[in-house]
């Protein structure tokens, strides 16, 4: 594959065009609002992408009414009938297209196999599948890419932590007078006391865009996202795109930072680093989650917003029906909440009821977050580039219940067993805590809009260091080697015989 770059994707393509996904035709003019991650190939001599296009055009005649993929057909739904909160030109992380040559495919270090075309033999391949949700590019040739040079940045701040104060201030002021670019913060930030009262900020201050949670959406105005903080932090600013995400970098300024790669005191180049598009990102998958509850007499929404999920009246047409939709990046977790009894809920897979978990719950987990809640449960720990969704219990009580991993794109649904003895409770990164009830479902797939969070390094490297640093993976004290003489005295010992060694022959 070589070195493989990014090329500009078209803004507006025609609807008789070529779906971004396989070359197919895309369905509708919102189609091209979404993003799809693909693998790359070296480019093909003239004859050979002649020779591709005319098998390939034999191929799609026969089934090119059924060939987009699923998000071109409309599958995300609540995108159709209610304005998504995510970009419809966004700057892109995704790549343009090629035509695969399987016989000059040269694997490097890609984790999958080559696509969109994979063959097996002369005569075998992959049926193409019209559900097929997103290919994941090789981790090493992930880059990013400016259709056009970022002018809006948002920059979310850690609340209620005064030594953020001083580099959130030298942050905004080296964007602003240096970089000349607009700023975004929440509006609560700049009520901390500290800020209101420096005199030496206040003409700065007055330069920035405020906005407020669950109020304003900004999602359309933001190229690229900074977080001062935690993980914490990273996990708010997912929460705010229920849409495509801009890309994200994060400093480490919190307690543990293993989402954080970068470190403030060079932050500088580092930022202009990004800015000029020369960085490696890392997209991390997240997890489209639907809840869909009975209303039971008077259910009031606040302001008519969920909480940066979205609008519950704009998604579902059912009678007595109330629908949530979030973006998760970590997990989902499905607990027994204040009840003193184990919870009893059924898993369904693909319409296929798999187990009942009893115990104190479940966590259904991204490979971001198997580091996570997850990994305190007693889960494997997966690296973001691999496509996967883990399913972990909580105290299970069974001692054959193991945490499992299943592939990206199933839909899993988890309901209240008929027979529990209780309610069971369901948040969301830690957030929009809410409880569950018989009659209540809980519907979980891989999101179509991946977070790209922006590495030091690379993917791999990045990930095996936040492994050492913050968790301490496999760390030991040293098992100490034998000194050469009594190496020597083991060897003449194993190689003597018996009886020189004072041991009675049989």
């Amino acid at each position: 594959m070589g070195n493989r770059q990014f090329s500009k994707p078209r803004e507006n393509p025609p609807t008789s065009g070529r779906c971004l996904d396989w070359g197919r035709p895309a369905a509708t003019p919102e189609a091209t609002k979404h993003q799809c991650f693909l693998d790359q190939s070296p480019p093909l001599s003239t004859m050979e992408m002649e020779q591709e296009k005319v098998s390939m055009s034999k191929e799609l005649s026969a089934d090119s009414a059924s060939s987009c993929c699923s998000t071109c057909r409309g599958d995300e739904d609540w995108g159709l009938s209610h304005p998504i909160r995510g970009r419809a030109k966004s700057r892109s992380l995704s790549a343009s297209p090629a035509l695969v040559s399987t016989k000059e495919f040269r694997r490097t270090r890609s984790l999958h196999g080559p696509c969109p075309v994979t063959t097996f033999g002369p005569k075998a391949c992959v049926l193409q599948n019209p559900q097929t949700i997103m290919h994941i590019q090789d981790p090493a040739s992930q880059r990013l890419t400016w259709n056009k040079s970022p002018k809006s940045v948002l920059v979310i701040k850690k609340i209620r932590d005064a030594s953020l104060l001083q580099p959130f201030k030298e942050l905004c002021v080296y964007l602003m007078e240096e970089n000349n670019m607009i700023v975004y913060v929440e509006k609560k930030v700049l009520e901390d006391p500290a800020i209101v009262s420096d005199d030496n900020f206040g003409p700065v201050k007055k330069k920035f865009c405020t906005f407020r949670e669950d109020y304003d959406d900004i999602s359309n105005q933001i190229d690229f996202i900074i977080c001062l903080g935690g993980d914490g932090t990273l996990l708010y600013a997912s929460s705010l795109f229920q849409g495509s995400v801009p890309p994200v970098m994060a400093f480490h300024l919190g307690s543990l930072g293993f989402l954080t790669p970068f470190n403030f005191e060079n932050f500088q180049s580092q930022v202009a680093q990004v800015i000029q598009g020369n960085a490696a990102v890392v997209l991390r998958s997240r997890l489209k989650v639907r809840v869909v509850k009975e209303l039971r007499g008077k259910t009031a929404v606040p302001n008519g917003v969920s909480e940066n999920g979205v609008l519950a009246a704009d998604l579902d047409t059912e009678v007595g029906k109330q629908v949530m939709q979030y973006q998760v990046l970590n997990e989902v977790v499905i607990d027994r909440g204040p009840s003193s009894y184990l919870s009893n809920v059924d898993v369904y897979l693909d319409g296929h009821l798999i187990t009942t978990v009893q115990g104190d719950g479940v966590i259904v987990s991204t490979p971001t977050g198997s580091t996570a809640y997850a990994a305190a449960a007693g889960a494997s720990m997966i690296h973001p580039n691999v496509p996967a969704i883990m399913i972990t219990p909580i105290c299970p009580h069974s001692l054959s219940f193991r945490p499992i991993v299943v592939p990206a794109g199933v839909e899993l649904k988890i309901m209240l067993s008929p027979e529990a003895r209780n309610t069971a409770w369901v948040s969301f990164d830690g957030r929009k805590r809410q409880e569950i009830r018989h009659g209540d479902s809980i519907s979980i797939t891989t999101s179509c809009y991946p977070l790209p969070s922006i590495c030091v390094r690379d993917p791999v490297s990045d990930w095996f260091e936040s492994l050492a640093q913050c968790l301490h993976w496999n760390v030991r004290k040293k098992q100490a080697h034998f000194p050469e003489e009594e190496e020597e005295a083991e060897e003449v010992q194993a190689c003597a015989p018996a009886s020189a060694l004072g041991v009675a022959e049989p």
